[in-house]
């Protein structure tokens, strides 16, 4: 098939190379926001979808808003019969929906109609969830709500972050992608509704939710960590200032240090914070303005006394 591909960050590069590498299928264009201010100078940058598609000489659409006309009318020269998505971070108007004789095409990383929404995948880590996945459905106008070509599912370790997680869905996802693509073309593959039972939503995770609570069970805490790991990166207060947290190790067997939500236990070699229920121990921080460093190093460095409390 004919296909345009939509898509913006690093994790939806491997399904674009997954598609360049098929035998079955063109890839005639990319479709990608446009590009933002980025690092220190805040110069543009093109997204990793767009430099990989320039590298693969494919042409780049990088509409600021998919409803406009100059994008809807190339997107009907190029006469693509599929549009496959993932991530590609912008409503596409019905009028887009309506170019590809076989529609639009997403790859969504969870095992619909579970998490519905922007962050699947850090909605996943911060239920606990022990099994998720990834979806091909084809685009409607409702929130990922439309029918179900294929899935795969995916073990969420328990010390996993939403990197770790969503790097490894990338991949596998990536597969199922090129194989719903083959359904589609050689009509295999029929779209399922998704089952009305079991929708959950997975909004955008905040700086405000990556927040800390010590007041939460320490399970709560480790998994807030992960969950916002790497963005948009859990943090707490030390005297007033931002520092970010790397995921915490459980330590249920230091219950007998007694600690208060918040409080702070420094050790020669080791920082462990009290929660509402037993303790975590601080692997590695990142104070406001500076690099990551080992905890027990960042408790040198700024003098930190036992009784000392974070969130404050």
């Amino acid at each position: 098939m004919r296909l345009v591909f939509a898509g913006t960050p690093e994790v939806a590069v491997p399904a674009l190379d997954a598609l360049l590498a098929s035998d079955r299928h063109e890839v005639a264009a990319v479709v990608t926001r446009p590009d933002a201010p980025a690092g220190r100078g805040r110069r543009l940058v093109a997204s990793p979808v767009a430099q990989r598609a320039e590298e693969a000489g494919i042409e780049v659409l990088k509409p600021g808003r998919p409803k406009e006309e100059d994008f809807l009318a190339r997107l009907r020269e190029i006469a693509p019969d599929c549009c496959p998505v993932v991530a590609y971070g912008a409503l596409l108007p019905k009028a887009a929906l309506e170019i590809p004789a076989r529609g639009w095409v997403n790859l969504h990383f969870s095992l619909l109609p579970a998490w519905r929404g922007a962050a699947p995948v850090q909605h996943a880590v911060l239920a606990g969830d022990e099994v998720t996945g990834a979806a091909t459905f084809l685009i409607e106008q409702d929130l990922d709500s439309g029918p179900v070509y294929g899935v795969t599912t995916e073990t969420v370790r328990p010390r996993d972050t939403s990197g770790d997680l969503l790097e490894r869905l990338s991949h596998s996802g990536a597969g199922l992608l090129v194989a719903t693509m083959d359904g589609i073309e050689d009509g295999s593959l029929v779209a399922r509704p998704q089952p009305a039972d079991g929708i959950t939503l997975a909004p955008k995770i905040t700086v405000d939710d990556a927040r800390v609570d010590w007041e939460a069970p320490a399970l709560r805490v480790d998994r807030v960590v992960r969950g916002c790991t790497p963005a948009p990166g859990a943090w707490t207060l030390l005297h007033g200032e931002r520092l970010k947290l790397a995921p915490v190790t459980l330590a249920a067997d230091r219950a007998d240090l007694g600690l208060a939500p918040g409080e702070l236990a420094v050790g020669k070699n080791a920082v462990h914070v009290g929660t509402g229920s037993h303790p975590v121990e601080l692997t590695e921080v990142q104070p406001q303005g500076k690099k990551r460093m080992r905890a027990a190093d960042w408790a040198r460095g700024v003098r930190l006394a036992s009784g000392d409390r974070l969130g404050e």
